[in-house]
């Protein structure tokens, strides 16, 4: 539900992506990483208050969804979780050049559906007190890469692989989690932030991994389409910045 303070700046953005509903408003297909589920649906529900045109969005794991970007996937706009894919994207001639842009950049957190499991130092990982740990293919999900990086840093990688559960995206790892599948997981932030009193969480440093930088591409499928391109800038508008920060996520600038 968008918020006042946020319905404001959804008013202001309109303004500066055009005004009043266009006449025509348009469809744009986005694909978006898994880990930014809510937030962009949140987004998308301001975007078509603000300009008329609508998002229709889909989800999945970044690697999956280039994949299918690289089959003649109709995504329009790409909302990655890592810079590396839309980079790509420019290199195999699929994304517009000079239109992608840092949009987010995502958190990390250890967690577990059981009270008190999971410490505020993320010591459960060397204590070793639990069968199953839950993550995100690291192939497929920046989220995965962040995972391994922390457990290396940690020198605690090897002791557990044998314990993974590996998730096609961070949905499916924070799904291992809630389901029992796993007593703990690495799950992104977002997923975890409106319900803090739930379970027991480890916020992992930001210098236990690699920066989690989510950028977002135009692709040329969408260059024509003017609802794709209002996308694009809506993600800037103070009113996306809002949302955006709302679940956790760090922007450029603050």
């Amino acid at each position: 539900m968008i918020t006042r303070r946020i319905l404001a700046l959804v008013l202001w953005a309109a303004a500066m992506v055009g005004g009043a509903v266009p006449a025509l408003a348009a469809d744009t297909q986005v694909a978006v990483a898994a880990n930014f589920t809510e937030p962009a649906k949140e987004i998308a529900a301001a975007f078509a208050a603000a300009t008329g045109h609508h998002a229709i969005l889909t989800f999945g794991s970044s690697g999956q969804i280039y994949t299918q970007i690289s089959h003649g996937a109709p995504y329009e706009v790409f909302l990655s979780a890592d810079p590396d894919r839309p980079k790509r994207a420019e290199q195999d001639g699929v994304g517009v050049p000079g239109t992608r842009f840092t949009y987010a950049i995502g958190r990390l957190v250890l967690f577990s559906k059981t009270p008190g499991l999971v410490d505020a130092n993320g010591a459960v990982l060397a204590s070793g007190n639990f069968n199953k740990i839950a993550l995100a293919d690291p192939a497929a999900a920046p989220y995965g890469i962040a995972a391994v990086q922390t457990m290396r840093r940690l020198g605690v990688y090897d002791r557990l692989k044998a314990r993974f559960v590996m998730g096609t995206s961070i949905t499916q790892a924070y799904q291992f989690v809630d389901t029992g599948a796993a007593e703990l997981g690495f799950v992104a932030l977002s997923q975890v932030i409106a319900q803090p009193d739930v379970g027991s969480r480890w916020l992992v440093p930001a210098t236990y991994h690699g920066v989690i930088d989510q950028q977002a591409i135009l692709l040329f499928t969408g260059q024509s389409n003017p609802a794709a391109k209002a996308f694009m800038t809506f993600l800037k508008s103070p009113a996306a910045l809002a949302i955006i920060r709302k679940y956790g996520y760090e922007v450029r600038g603050g």
